[in-house]
């Protein structure tokens, strides 16, 4: 059984301990509202580009001089996995979520007989794979030293994604990141980019009315090339927004968690002490009455 001192340095570790998890749940709280707001703005713009690419689809039955974006090789031998996760921990499963659906995938493709690389970007997601598919990671990007996410961040994995197309490196790249629901419900989410997914169901706008007739210059086939490209950027920056809010919404959780774990250990040390220290005093006690008496 620890003595009293032992019991004393432990209470005054967990309050430290607790005084630190509840300042990063301070923190997460404080990022979390402008991180889901951006989340939140950026859903209608890549649902938009969606519908556009949608009704630009519609219009061209022949699919033969379209980008390879849209149509792709024709083949499914080789995907390409880009893993987003978060630089930084204690923020419960978000991390291990989404490695664990990545993994889940790559065994099942590897099942199948198809090649798969990966390209990570997040330190915590490398590390959760690496020891199984590290000879299969392409690229590993790192996101540690950036503030805030901008489209440029996005951009520039975009064109590493497209150098890799270009070369022949895949048939089929597929980004993971975990949607942001609530604080406490982030949705691991896998989302085809190569080619493009159009949803079948995705319906223009319509003005009440009539039905409204678009024209596009200088061609259909040109302007949904130049979409196309601009797709892969959006929904990597879509992505980046929802992890973004992910993470800071599962750390808010994790460390409100922990925080109160903290709390009930401190208690129950306290009261372990409180009684520790009674039973000391009257074992004392004890003896000098023992004592007393002995004389």
């Amino acid at each position: 059984m620890p003595n009293l001192k032992d019991l004393r340095n432990r209470i005054s570790s967990v309050k430290a301990t607790r005084k630190i998890t509840k300042a990063m749940q301070m923190v997460a709280a404080a990022k979390l509202r402008r991180a889901q707001e951006a989340a939140t703005a950026a859903r209608p713009y890549a649902e938009r580009m969606d519908q556009l690419m949608a009704s630009l689809g519609r219009r061209i039955p022949d699919k033969r001089g379209v980008s390879p974006l849209l149509v792709g090789t024709g083949k499914d031998d080789v995907h390409l996995l880009v893993v987003m996760t978060g630089e930084r921990g204690l923020a419960g499963g978000f991390n291990a979520n989404i490695a664990k659906l990545a993994r889940n995938d790559i065994q099942r493709l590897l099942s199948e007989g198809k090649t798969v690389k990966l390209l990570m970007v997040g330190r915590k997601g490398a590390e959760a794979l690496r020891r199984e598919f590290e000879d299969r990671y392409v690229d590993r990007l790192d996101l540690r030293g950036v503030r805030q996410v901008a489209f440029t961040h996005a951009d520039d994995i975009a064109n590493k994604v497209f150098a890799l197309f270009e070369a022949g490196e895949f048939d089929v790249a597929t980004i993971y990141f975990a949607e942001f629901k609530s604080v406490i419900s982030q949705i691991p989410t896998a989302l085809q980019l190569i080619p493009a997914h159009i949803p079948e169901d995705a319906e223009p706008d319509k003005p009440a009315g009539a039905e409204a007739v678009h024209e596009y210059e200088p061609s259909d086939e040109e302007v949904l090339g130049y979409l196309l490209n601009l797709n892969v950027s959006t929904q990597i920056f879509r992505g980046l927004l929802e992890n973004v809010a992910s993470f800071y919404g599962a750390q808010m959780s994790a460390m409100d968690a922990a925080t109160r774990n903290a709390g009930e250990m401190i208690d129950k040390l306290t009261l372990q002490y409180n009684r520790q220290r009674q039973a000391n005093i009257t074992k004392e006690l004890i003896e000098i009455i023992s004592g007393a008496e002995a004389l």
